[in-house]
């Protein structure tokens, strides 16, 4: 019936953002390898990403806040997580 169909949609609803939001959590381990501060980008030699189904390598990414360029230092090793904004894989948290 239509109520348990609801129901049904609902949860699976909940479940899919609950996985998402688990996944966005999942920090990665990186190390600074550059820092362009004119460009707000970071290239970080990183593990596996994989909620962007990335494998390990240095990439240049954008970051959502401009204060991540100030929070580290070029050879610094860190743990972020990254996701993609408006189509630019951009760093969103830094541990």
């Amino acid at each position: 019936d239509m109520n348990k169909t609801r129901i049904l949609l609902a949860t699976a609803a909940a479940i899919a953002l609950g996985a998402a939001v688990a996944a966005a959590q999942e920090y990665t381990a990186g190390e600074v390898t550059k820092i362009d501060a004119a460009q707000k980008k970071l290239t970080i030699k990183h593990g596996e990403l994989a909620n962007l189904d990335m494998p390990a390598m240095t990439m240049v990414f954008v970051v959502a806040e401009d204060s991540m360029i100030e929070e580290v230092k070029v050879g610094q090793k860190i743990e972020f997580t990254a996701d993609r904004v408006n189509g630019r894989i951009t760093v969103t948290d830094i541990k």
